[in-house]
This record gives C-alpha cells, sequence and structure tokens, in this order.
C-alpha cells in the first residue's frame, strides 16, 4: 500500500508539471498513463506474494518424507526376528538334556550289585540242605500190633499206627518207614502198676514203646530206637521221659492225622492214623477213644472260637488307646492357645 501511495503521488506531481509546460490536450496520454500505472499495482497486488509462502508450506512435505523415514525403525524392529532364532537355538538344550540318558544308563549298570548281593543266596541254601537230602517218603503203611498174655488168650495190648523216623547222621537228615509186613511184634502186658512194653523189629528199625500206667492214666513215657544205615553201622536214640498219648486205663488212645514228635534233637517221629490201648483190653477191641486235639473238633471248635473273642478284644482295646491318645493330644493343643 505504501508503495502504491507514493506512485500515486509521483504520478500526480509529474502530471502538475506536464500540466504546466503542455495544454491540456495532452492530459490524456497522462490518463492513459496512469492507468497502465495502475495496472501494474494491481498486478502488484495480485503477484501471489503468499504462494511463496504456500511453497515454502509445501516444503513441509519433505518432513512427512522424514516421518516417512521412520519405517526403517520398524524395519530395525524386525530385525528382532533373529532373537526368536536364537532362541530357537534353545533347542540344542534339550538335545543336551538328552545326553543325561547316560545317567540312568550309569545307574543301570548298578545291576551287577544285586547281582552280587544274590550271591549269598547259597548260604540259606546251606542252612536248609539238609531237609531235601531224603527223598520225600509216602506215607507209611498202617500196622495192627497186639499181644497176648497167653498163647490163647485174649489180647491184653492193642496198636494200630503208621510209623515214620527222620534222624540225622552227620549233617544230614534221613528218612525211613517202618514197613509192618516184616516186623517182628514182642512185648509185655502190665498189670498191678507194672509197664506195658511193646517191641518192633525190622530189618532197618529196632523200637520199644514202654507205657506207664500212673494213677489210672496211662501215657508213653519212653522210646528207645535202633536204626541201621546204608553202610551198616547202627544208631541208637533213645528218650525216657516222654509224656505222649495220655488217656485214662479202660479207654485207648486216637490220633488219626499225622503227628511229629521230637523224641531227642537227633530223632523225630512221625505217626500216622494212631490209636492205641496198653490196658485194660476186652474183647480183642479199642475201648472208647480220647481223641487228640486235632481230631476231637468239640476242642477245636472252642479254640477257634475263644481265638476270635480274644482278637476282638484285642481290636476294641487298641482302638480305645488311640481314641483316648487323640482326645489328650486334642486337650493338650486346646490348653496351649494363648489366653
Amino acid at each position: 500500500m505504501f508503495r502504491h501511495i507514493c506512485l500515486t503521488m509521483l504520478l500526480v506531481i509529474a502530471s502538475g508539471n506536464l500540466s504546466s509546460s503542455q495544454n491540456i490536450s495532452t492530459v490524456a496520454p497522462t490518463s492513459a498513463t496512469a492507468a497502465p500505472t495502475l495496472a501494474p499495482t494491481t498486478a502488484t497486488t495480485t503477484t501471489p506474494t503468499p504462494a511463496p509462502t504456500t511453497a515454502n508450506t509445501t516444503t513441509i512435505a519433505p518432513t512427512p518424507a522424514n516421518t516417512t523415514t521412520i519405517a526403517p525403525t520398524p524395519a530395525n524392529t524386525t530385525t528382532i526376528a533373529p532373537t526368536p532364532a536364537n532362541t530357537t537355538t534353545i533347542a540344542p538344550t534339550p538335545a543336551n538334556t538328552t545326553t543325561i540318558a547316560p545317567t540312568p544308563a550309569n545307574t543301570t549298570t548298578i545291576a551287577p550289585t544285586p547281582a552280587n548281593t544274590t550271591t549269598p543266596a547259597p548260604t540259606p541254601a546251606n542252612t536248609t540242605t539238609p531237609a531235601p537230602t531224603p527223598s520225600p517218603l509216602p506215607s507209611p503203611q498202617t500196622g495192627n500190633y497186639t499181644l497176648h498174655s497167653q498163647a490163647n488168650s485174649t489180647a491184653c495190648f492193642m496198636a494200630r499206627m503208621g510209623l515214620q523216623l527222620s534222624y540225622k547222621l552227620g549233617e544230614e537228615v534221613h528218612s525211613v518207614n517202618l514197613d509192618p509186613k516184616a516186623s517182628n511184634v514182642s512185648g509185655s502186658c502190665g498189670s498191678n502198676g507194672s509197664d506195658s512194653i511193646l517191641k518192633l523189629d525190622s530189618k532197618e528199625i529196632s523200637m520199644l514203646f514202654v507205657f506207664a500206667n500212673v494213677t489210672n492214666r496211662f501215657r508213653l513215657h519212653s522210646l528207645n530206637v535202633t536204626v541201621t544205615n546204608t553202610s551198616g553201622g547202627k544208631l541208637s536214640f533213645g528218650n525216657t521221659s516222654l509224656a505222649l498219648w495220655e488217656a485214662s486205663v479202660g479207654s485207648s488212645y486216637m490220633c488219626r492225622k499225622e503227628q511229629s514228635y521230637d523224641i531227642t534233637s537227633a530223632l523225630a517221629l512221625h505217626t500216622f492214623d494212631l490209636q492205641v490201648q496198653p490196658f485194660a483190653v476186652e474183647e480183642d477191641k479199642f475201648s472208647t477213644a480220647h481223641e487228640c486235639a486235632m481230631d476231637d473238633s468239640s476242642i477245636l471248635i472252642p479254640i477257634i472260637v475263644g481265638a476270635a473273642l480274644a482278637g476282638l478284644i484285642l481290636i476294641v482295646v487298641i482302638a480305645y488307646m488311640i481314641g483316648r491318645r487323640k482326645t489328650y493330644v486334642g486337650y493338650q493343643t486346646l490348653g496351649g492357645l494363648p489366653g
């Protein structure tokens, strides 16, 4: 604007000077000159001086262009991908952990130690070696043995039994059955307080049974055995303080099931289907039998019932003690709480 005012004033001054030197007809060119002069003024006003500002503002575009340069940052962030790639390199660690498998493999090498520990097994085998030495024998045959006071009299002693002996010869154990068909029977019947004696002799075994009559009850109180071994030598065993097969005089003693008796530390007697009556035999028949505990079910049943009751009582007592202990512990815990 200031330039426009200055130009206008110059034009006015110039027109004044011209009017003084020229006639009025020359004023028209002044107007013509003024008109073109104004045109530049308008051109000057229309000159888009702000356009450079816009052009300058367009120069801001590089700033977004600069901002677009941020894209490499994600590109840089994509470089993080190698990190998972590095994490995948951890896979060798399980691979290394799989190498631990040889450790159990090494532990399996310890197996020879139990194998070595199993080597002591022969020790029990040595302790049990005496038992397997004798071959298992079948049950012996049952023999009937009868004594008579006179040749044509009735029997005064009766016995029915199968007999088997087990004896030690050094560290070995041998078993032998008495064959009733190959045995000689001898002995004597007791009377007036004397003993009854039964003697059985076979090729391999000689047995002497002595029954005593004490206060109207009898029992086997002595047994002497002689065994001939395979080499022809004789072994003798005896016990004179036994108390076996006891019953009242006038009755018999019976035990049908197998029974084993330790006569000495080196001799055991095994009986099968035993019934014996050494005194007061009548009409060549056994009198009423006193059954052993193994045969007498009337005795066995009370024993079983008593054992069951004893077990029940024991369980109740244990349960009571446990309950009482828990109660005491509960009281003690409550007493220990702070007041």
